[in-house]
Protein backbone atom coordinates (compact mmCIF):
# COMPACT_ATOMS: atom_id res chain seq x y z
CA UNK A 1 0.00 0.00 0.00
CA UNK A 2 3.04 2.16 0.14
CA UNK A 3 3.23 2.80 -3.66
CA UNK A 4 -0.38 3.71 -3.28
CA UNK A 5 -0.27 6.26 -0.42
CA UNK A 6 2.44 8.02 -2.40
CA UNK A 7 0.36 8.46 -5.84
CA UNK A 8 -2.53 9.30 -3.45
CA UNK A 9 -0.52 12.38 -1.73
CA UNK A 10 1.06 13.11 -5.01
CA UNK A 11 -2.87 13.53 -6.59
CA UNK A 12 -4.10 15.41 -3.69
CA UNK A 13 -1.15 17.34 -3.86
CA UNK A 14 -1.67 18.15 -7.49
CA UNK A 15 -5.11 18.96 -7.24
CA UNK A 16 -4.08 21.65 -4.72
CA UNK A 17 -1.93 23.28 -6.68
CA UNK A 18 -4.18 22.78 -10.11
CA UNK A 19 -6.96 24.39 -8.32
CA UNK A 20 -4.78 27.52 -7.04
CA UNK A 21 -3.22 28.00 -10.10
CA UNK A 22 -6.77 28.22 -12.94
CA UNK A 23 -9.84 28.37 -10.38
CA UNK A 24 -11.72 26.70 -13.23
CA UNK A 25 -10.22 23.18 -12.02
CA UNK A 26 -13.01 23.25 -9.80
CA UNK A 27 -15.67 24.58 -11.98
CA UNK A 28 -18.26 21.84 -12.11
CA UNK A 29 -18.73 21.44 -16.00
CA UNK A 30 -14.70 20.46 -15.74
CA UNK A 31 -15.37 18.32 -12.68
CA UNK A 32 -18.05 16.19 -14.45
CA UNK A 33 -15.42 15.99 -18.03
CA UNK A 34 -13.08 15.08 -15.48
CA UNK A 35 -14.93 12.11 -14.26
CA UNK A 36 -16.36 10.96 -17.15
CA UNK A 37 -12.56 10.71 -18.48
CA UNK A 38 -11.80 8.89 -15.37
CA UNK A 39 -14.14 6.53 -15.94
CA UNK A 40 -13.53 5.67 -19.63
CA UNK A 41 -9.70 5.34 -19.08
CA UNK A 42 -9.67 3.42 -15.80
CA UNK A 43 -12.52 0.46 -16.71
CA UNK A 44 -9.68 -0.47 -19.56
CA UNK A 45 -6.93 0.37 -17.24
CA UNK A 46 -7.85 -2.26 -14.72
CA UNK A 47 -8.01 -4.75 -17.90
CA UNK A 48 -4.46 -4.23 -18.83
CA UNK A 49 -2.99 -3.96 -14.93
CA UNK A 50 -4.27 -7.45 -14.64
CA UNK A 51 -2.55 -7.94 -17.53
CA UNK A 52 0.51 -6.68 -16.30
CA UNK A 53 0.21 -8.01 -12.73
CA UNK A 54 0.28 -11.36 -14.67
CA UNK A 55 4.00 -10.45 -16.32
CA UNK A 56 2.12 -9.75 -19.53
CA UNK A 57 1.77 -6.44 -21.79
CA UNK A 58 -1.32 -5.01 -24.35
CA UNK A 59 -0.08 -2.94 -26.93
CA UNK A 60 -3.27 -3.41 -29.19
CA UNK A 61 -6.10 -1.85 -26.99
CA UNK A 62 -5.80 1.36 -28.88
CA UNK A 63 -6.33 0.10 -32.34
CA UNK A 64 -8.65 -2.19 -30.49
CA UNK A 65 -10.87 1.02 -29.70
CA UNK A 66 -10.84 2.06 -33.24
CA UNK A 67 -11.43 -1.17 -34.54
CA UNK A 68 -15.08 -1.32 -32.08
CA UNK A 69 -15.77 2.05 -33.27
CA UNK A 70 -16.01 1.30 -36.92
CA UNK A 71 -18.28 -1.77 -36.17
CA UNK A 72 -19.89 -0.44 -33.43
CA UNK A 73 -20.88 2.72 -35.83
CA UNK A 74 -21.91 0.21 -38.90
CA UNK A 75 -24.09 -1.83 -37.00
CA UNK A 76 -26.10 1.18 -35.35
CA UNK A 77 -26.49 3.20 -38.46
CA UNK A 78 -26.35 0.92 -40.93
CA UNK A 79 -27.16 -1.93 -40.55
CA UNK A 80 -30.05 -0.91 -38.07
CA UNK A 81 -29.17 -3.30 -35.51
CA UNK A 82 -31.27 -3.10 -32.04
CA UNK A 83 -28.61 -0.98 -29.66
CA UNK A 84 -28.73 -4.29 -27.25
CA UNK A 85 -27.44 -6.91 -30.43
CA UNK A 86 -24.94 -4.42 -31.75
CA UNK A 87 -23.58 -3.90 -27.83
CA UNK A 88 -23.45 -7.79 -27.03
CA UNK A 89 -21.69 -8.17 -30.18
CA UNK A 90 -19.11 -5.50 -30.12
CA UNK A 91 -18.06 -6.81 -26.78
CA UNK A 92 -18.02 -9.96 -28.12
CA UNK A 93 -15.67 -9.62 -30.80
CA UNK A 94 -13.49 -7.51 -28.35
CA UNK A 95 -13.19 -10.22 -25.82
CA UNK A 96 -12.52 -12.97 -28.71
CA UNK A 97 -9.85 -10.82 -30.10
CA UNK A 98 -8.75 -10.63 -26.08
CA UNK A 99 -8.69 -14.66 -26.11
CA UNK A 100 -7.15 -14.57 -29.72
CA UNK A 101 -4.38 -13.06 -27.62
CA UNK A 102 -3.47 -15.39 -24.46
CA UNK A 103 -4.18 -18.66 -26.99
CA UNK A 104 -1.15 -17.06 -28.98
CA UNK A 105 0.72 -16.37 -25.79
CA UNK A 106 -0.02 -19.67 -24.21
CA UNK A 107 -0.25 -22.32 -26.50
CA UNK A 108 2.16 -21.11 -29.21
CA UNK A 109 4.28 -19.66 -27.15
CA UNK A 110 4.95 -16.09 -28.67
CA UNK A 111 5.61 -13.02 -26.53
CA UNK A 112 2.84 -10.78 -25.35
CA UNK A 113 4.65 -8.10 -26.48
CA UNK A 114 5.10 -9.45 -30.12
CA UNK A 115 1.95 -10.32 -30.10
CA UNK A 116 0.09 -7.44 -29.08
CA UNK A 117 2.23 -5.41 -31.28
CA UNK A 118 1.07 -7.47 -34.39
CA UNK A 119 -2.41 -6.97 -32.92
CA UNK A 120 -1.83 -3.36 -32.84
CA UNK A 121 -0.96 -3.19 -35.99
CA UNK A 122 -3.58 -5.86 -37.76
CA UNK A 123 -6.46 -4.41 -36.10
CA UNK A 124 -5.89 -0.14 -37.14
CA UNK A 125 -5.62 -1.83 -40.27
CA UNK A 126 -8.29 -3.96 -40.58
CA UNK A 127 -10.73 -0.79 -38.88
CA UNK A 128 -9.02 1.20 -42.00
CA UNK A 129 -9.91 -0.98 -44.96
CA UNK A 130 -13.82 -1.65 -43.12
CA UNK A 131 -14.00 2.22 -43.21
CA UNK A 132 -12.83 2.40 -46.71
CA UNK A 133 -10.36 4.97 -44.41
CA UNK A 134 -13.59 7.43 -43.57
CA UNK A 135 -14.34 8.52 -40.57
CA UNK A 136 -17.37 6.86 -38.95
CA UNK A 137 -20.11 8.13 -36.43
CA UNK A 138 -23.72 8.01 -35.11
CA UNK A 139 -25.14 11.37 -36.59
CA UNK A 140 -28.30 11.64 -34.43
CA UNK A 141 -28.03 8.28 -32.95
CA UNK A 142 -31.68 7.67 -34.35
CA UNK A 143 -33.23 4.64 -33.06
CA UNK A 144 -30.07 3.94 -30.35
CA UNK A 145 -31.16 7.22 -28.72
CA UNK A 146 -31.47 5.41 -25.25
CA UNK A 147 -27.54 4.38 -25.56
CA UNK A 148 -26.33 6.94 -26.41
CA UNK A 149 -28.40 8.54 -23.36
CA UNK A 150 -26.55 6.25 -21.36
CA UNK A 151 -23.32 5.96 -22.79
CA UNK A 152 -22.68 10.36 -22.52
CA UNK A 153 -25.31 11.08 -19.25
CA UNK A 154 -25.19 11.46 -15.57
CA UNK A 155 -26.95 10.23 -12.85
CA UNK A 156 -27.57 13.19 -10.33
CA UNK A 157 -24.96 14.82 -11.86
CA UNK A 158 -22.31 12.35 -11.57
CA UNK A 159 -21.39 11.12 -15.39
CA UNK A 160 -22.40 7.52 -16.46
CA UNK A 161 -19.08 6.15 -17.43
CA UNK A 162 -17.39 6.88 -13.64
CA UNK A 163 -20.64 5.24 -12.23
CA UNK A 164 -19.75 2.39 -14.72
CA UNK A 165 -16.16 2.17 -13.26
CA UNK A 166 -17.30 2.13 -10.35
CA UNK A 167 -19.15 -0.94 -10.03
CA UNK A 168 -16.55 -2.72 -12.32
CA UNK A 169 -14.06 -1.98 -9.58
CA UNK A 170 -15.60 -3.06 -6.76
CA UNK A 171 -16.12 -6.62 -8.47
CA UNK A 172 -12.38 -6.60 -9.65
CA UNK A 173 -11.32 -6.04 -6.60
CA UNK A 174 -13.00 -8.90 -5.25
CA UNK A 175 -12.03 -10.78 -7.44
CA UNK A 176 -8.41 -9.76 -7.42
CA UNK A 177 -7.96 -9.78 -3.51
CA UNK A 178 -10.37 -11.40 -2.42
CA UNK A 179 -10.44 -14.84 -4.58
CA UNK A 180 -8.50 -18.17 -5.54
CA UNK A 181 -8.25 -16.92 -9.10
CA UNK A 182 -7.02 -13.08 -8.01
CA UNK A 183 -4.25 -15.58 -5.79
CA UNK A 184 -3.67 -17.18 -8.59
CA UNK A 185 -2.72 -14.27 -11.02
CA UNK A 186 -0.46 -13.12 -8.30
CA UNK A 187 1.13 -15.89 -8.70
CA UNK A 188 1.81 -16.59 -11.82
CA UNK A 189 3.25 -13.23 -12.42
CA UNK A 190 5.72 -13.48 -9.77
CA UNK A 191 6.94 -16.92 -10.74
CA UNK A 192 5.18 -19.11 -13.53
CA UNK A 193 7.01 -21.91 -13.36
CA UNK A 194 6.76 -22.22 -9.30
CA UNK A 195 3.20 -21.90 -9.73
CA UNK A 196 2.93 -24.28 -12.72
CA UNK A 197 4.67 -27.17 -10.57
CA UNK A 198 2.68 -26.05 -7.31
CA UNK A 199 -0.50 -27.15 -9.65
CA UNK A 200 -1.76 -23.72 -11.36
CA UNK A 201 -2.84 -23.82 -15.20
CA UNK A 202 -0.97 -20.91 -15.71
CA UNK A 203 -2.04 -20.95 -19.16
CA UNK A 204 -5.50 -20.74 -18.42
CA UNK A 205 -4.78 -17.95 -15.77
CA UNK A 206 -2.40 -16.05 -18.36
CA UNK A 207 -4.90 -16.64 -21.30
CA UNK A 208 -8.09 -15.37 -18.57
CA UNK A 209 -6.39 -12.08 -17.88
CA UNK A 210 -6.16 -11.16 -21.62
CA UNK A 211 -9.93 -11.97 -22.11
CA UNK A 212 -10.66 -10.13 -19.56
CA UNK A 213 -8.81 -7.27 -21.15
CA UNK A 214 -10.58 -7.50 -24.26
CA UNK A 215 -13.73 -7.54 -22.19
CA UNK A 216 -13.03 -3.92 -20.32
CA UNK A 217 -11.78 -2.94 -23.66
CA UNK A 218 -15.09 -3.41 -24.72
CA UNK A 219 -17.26 -1.43 -22.18
CA UNK A 220 -14.67 1.35 -22.61
CA UNK A 221 -14.67 1.37 -26.28
CA UNK A 222 -18.20 1.98 -26.33
CA UNK A 223 -18.17 4.69 -24.47
CA UNK A 224 -15.21 6.25 -26.02
CA UNK A 225 -16.91 5.90 -29.10
CA UNK A 226 -20.06 8.18 -28.11
CA UNK A 227 -18.03 10.36 -26.23
CA UNK A 228 -16.06 11.63 -29.17
CA UNK A 229 -18.97 10.94 -31.21
CA UNK A 230 -16.55 10.74 -34.00
CA UNK A 231 -14.16 7.49 -35.11
CA UNK A 232 -11.44 7.75 -37.66
CA UNK A 233 -9.81 4.73 -37.92
CA UNK A 234 -6.80 6.23 -38.59
CA UNK A 235 -6.43 8.16 -34.93
CA UNK A 236 -9.40 6.89 -32.96
CA UNK A 237 -7.97 5.41 -29.73
CA UNK A 238 -4.36 6.06 -30.47
CA UNK A 239 -1.99 5.09 -27.94
CA UNK A 240 -4.35 4.74 -25.45
CA UNK A 241 -2.83 2.19 -24.30
CA UNK A 242 0.08 3.46 -23.28
CA UNK A 243 -2.23 5.89 -21.32
CA UNK A 244 -3.74 2.36 -19.42
CA UNK A 245 -0.34 1.35 -19.16
CA UNK A 246 1.02 4.31 -17.49
CA UNK A 247 -2.15 4.23 -15.00
CA UNK A 248 -1.37 1.01 -13.50
CA UNK A 249 2.49 1.56 -13.43
CA UNK A 250 1.66 4.41 -11.31
CA UNK A 251 -1.00 2.66 -9.39
CA UNK A 252 2.33 0.32 -8.52
CA UNK A 253 1.36 -2.76 -11.08
CA UNK A 254 5.43 -3.95 -11.72
CA UNK A 255 6.34 -4.33 -14.88
CA UNK A 256 8.01 -8.03 -13.53
CA UNK A 257 4.30 -8.94 -12.83
CA UNK A 258 3.29 -10.17 -9.42
CA UNK A 259 2.44 -6.84 -7.92
CA UNK A 260 -0.27 -4.50 -8.37
CA UNK A 261 -4.19 -3.31 -7.15
CA UNK A 262 -7.18 -2.02 -8.00
CA UNK A 263 -7.15 0.97 -5.60
CA UNK A 264 -3.80 1.92 -7.23
CA UNK A 265 -4.92 1.76 -10.76
CA UNK A 266 -7.71 4.18 -9.94
CA UNK A 267 -5.00 6.50 -8.40
CA UNK A 268 -3.03 6.62 -11.34
CA UNK A 269 -5.70 6.60 -13.56
CA UNK A 270 -7.10 9.88 -12.03
CA UNK A 271 -3.56 11.38 -11.64
CA UNK A 272 -3.01 11.09 -15.33
CA UNK A 273 -6.30 12.74 -16.28
CA UNK A 274 -5.63 15.56 -13.93
CA UNK A 275 -2.30 15.48 -15.71
CA UNK A 276 -3.76 16.31 -18.86
CA UNK A 277 -6.35 18.96 -17.26
CA UNK A 278 -3.43 20.96 -16.17
CA UNK A 279 -1.89 21.11 -19.07
CA UNK A 280 -5.08 21.98 -20.69
CA UNK A 281 -6.14 24.57 -18.24
CA UNK A 282 -2.55 26.45 -17.95
CA UNK A 283 -2.12 26.59 -21.67
CA UNK A 284 0.79 24.56 -21.66
CA UNK A 285 1.21 23.06 -25.58
CA UNK A 286 -0.88 19.71 -25.90
CA UNK A 287 2.28 18.94 -28.25
CA UNK A 288 4.00 18.09 -24.88
CA UNK A 289 1.35 15.53 -23.37
CA UNK A 290 3.12 12.40 -24.11
CA UNK A 291 6.29 14.09 -23.18
CA UNK A 292 4.65 14.44 -19.51
CA UNK A 293 3.43 10.72 -19.33
CA UNK A 294 6.76 9.45 -20.80
CA UNK A 295 8.53 10.95 -18.09
CA UNK A 296 5.52 9.48 -15.34
CA UNK A 297 5.77 6.33 -17.08
CA UNK A 298 9.53 6.65 -15.82
CA UNK A 299 9.59 7.66 -12.66
CA UNK A 300 7.05 5.05 -11.60
CA UNK A 301 9.29 2.75 -13.21
CA UNK A 302 12.10 3.97 -11.01
CA UNK A 303 10.29 3.95 -8.12
CA UNK A 304 9.26 0.37 -8.83
CA UNK A 305 12.78 0.02 -9.02
CA UNK A 306 13.84 1.21 -5.46
CA UNK A 307 10.69 -0.83 -3.66
CA UNK A 308 11.94 -4.08 -5.19
CA UNK A 309 15.49 -3.34 -4.00
CA UNK A 310 14.26 -2.44 -0.51
CA UNK A 311 11.92 -5.31 -0.53
CA UNK A 312 15.26 -7.41 -1.36
CA UNK A 313 17.35 -5.74 0.92
CA UNK A 314 14.95 -6.61 4.34
CA UNK A 315 14.56 -9.64 2.75
CA UNK A 316 18.38 -10.38 2.79
CA UNK A 317 18.37 -9.23 6.49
Amino acid sequence: MRKELGTFILLVVLCVVLAILNPSFLAAANLQNLARLIGIYGIFSIGLGIVIITGGIDLSVGSVFALLGVLLSIFLVEYKLPAFVAIIAVIAITTLLGAVNGFLITKIKIQSFIVTLCGLLFYRGLARFIAGDETKGFGAAQGFETLQSLATGSVFGVPTPFIILIAISIVAWIVLHRSIFGRYLFAVGRNETAARYSGINSDLIVASAYVLSGFFAGIAGILLAFYTNSVSPSSHGNSYELYGIAAAVLGGCSLRGGSGSIIGILIGTALLQVLQNLVNLLGIPSSLNFAVMGVVILLGVIADQIFQRRQAAKIGK
